[in-house]
């Protein structure tokens, strides 16, 4: 449901006034959203695998609280204007009307890391007690909050459309963060009156220290800083490519359209985390249902790029001029093994999480972002690449040599 979310928000950009402009404006201020978010992207993943009883939520709640703190003052940090245009313009060289554009959106998005950190908390600690459905709750909120403001500025306001895009971002995950709060209220309940002695006791230790969760946490933090820090430099290389402004344009549609097949992928790694290790029968299981998803997902994507349903999504859906729909296509058709890879690496990482062992998933993490710099690298300044087709191409590369890192880590 979540990868509603950025097709829907480009459509709507898309048919306002100056879309290129905006839609390259919402494209770099949600990387920087991303990138300042990027230390508690993981925490869904350490509350699923260290939340067993009060006191254990109790402490990874005060490091939750710590972290959002530090990312808010990064955030107020970055739109300080003299630090913004010294990275939009002189860094990146995005042109000024779009530079102007990005700070405000930027500033719109400040309430953005903290909520995700806060609800993907509490979305761990209903993941590791089974209440999975509450979590689609929360999205659906979370969906009808971000639809409901989009829309209404769209019809009410002469707003301009990187302003729209992202106040209804922010809309829908604060919206979602104080519905996860709600939901997750009778498992607090649960877990306060459970006496001591009879709470799960996690591995390798409880009570948890702030030590043992840095030490665990830590890596995760890393790989996501690195999977989401890659995006600055990814509008850095495209701000130097051949069709610069109009690959900076396409590149959030087209990450937005493989992420409605790779999000499900995405998913998956909590899922696996709660149900490994009760038997080898029913590890072997999930084995055989990761393979069969990612082969489903792919094929799916690679189906739609190679026929006329994505000049039809792009053109019509998405609202994308003629142009625009044509530098897309080829991106889309490099992407198609993208969600596969999604499903194995989610695997992999699962199955290191569920082992205790982080640090691998962070030398993955270090591999892929090297391979997306020296993929972009060749392509734009060698080969003189379209800049989005370059983008497609490094994500595709990283994420293979990732995979194959981590089959050796794993096997």
């Amino acid at each position: 449901m979540m990868s509603l979310e950025g097709p829907f928000i480009a459509a709507i950009i898309a048919r306002l006034v100056d879309p290129k402009f905006n839609l390259a404006a919402y494209g770099v201020a949600f990387s920087f959203a991303l990138i300042v978010e990027a230390p508690v992207i993981m925490m869904m993943t350490a509350s699923t695998s260290l939340v067993k009883d009060y006191k254990s939520l109790r402490k990874l709640r005060q490091y939750t609280w710590i972290l959002n703190g530090i990312i808010t003052v990064f955030m107020l940090i970055l739109i300080v204007p003299k630090i913004f245009f010294f990275i939009t313009l002189d860094l990146i060289g995005l042109p000024e009307n779009v530079a102007q554009l990005t700070h405000v959106g930027t500033i719109i998005l400040l309430p953005w890391p903290a909520a995700i950190g806060f609800r993907r908390f509490y979305q761990g600690v209903l993941i590791s007690n089974h209440a999975t459905r509450r979590v689609a709750y929360g999205t659906v909120i979370r969906l009808f909050s971000m639809g409901s403001t989009a829309l209404g500025l769209f019809i009410f306001t002469q707003l301009p459309g990187v302003y729209i895009g992202t106040a209804a971002l922010s809309a829908g995950v604060t919206m979602e963060a104080i519905s996860t709060r709600i939901m997750v209220r009778s498992i607090l309940s649960r877990l306060k009156s459970t006496p001591e002695p009879q709470a799960e006791q996690v591995k390798p230790a409880l009570p948890l220290t702030f030590q043992f969760i840095n030490k665990f946490y830590y890596p995760l933090a890393l790989t996501s800083m690195l999977t989401l820090g890659v995006h600055p430099l990814i509008t850095f290389f495209i701000g130097k490519s051949h069709m610069a402004l109009e690959s900076l344009a396409v590149l959030p549609v087209v990450s937005s359209f493989v992420f409605l097949f790779r999000g499900v992928g995405l998913s998956f790694q909590e899922a696996a985390i709660t149900m490994l290790g009760s038997s080898k029968e029913n590890d072997r299981l999930i084995y055989k249902f990761a393979t069969l998803l990612g082969l489903a997902l792919a094929s799916a994507l690679i189906i739609t790029a190679i026929t006329p349903l994505s000049r039809l999504w792009f053109s019509n859906v998405s609202g994308l001029s003629a142009e625009l729909t044509g530098i897309a296509l080829t991106p889309l058709l490099i992407m198609g093994l993208f969600p596969a890879s999604t499903v194995l690496i989610s695997m992999q990482r699962a199955i290191l999480v569920r082992s205790g062992l982080t640090n691998p998933i962070t030398n993955a993490t270090i591999i892929e972002v090297l391979t997306i710099i020296i993929v972009l690298y060749i392509g734009i300044i060698h080969l003189s690449a379209i800049g989005v087709t370059a983008a497609a191409s490094a994500f595709l590369a990283g994420r293979l040599a990732a995979n194959t890192y981590l089959y050796f880590k794993t096997r």
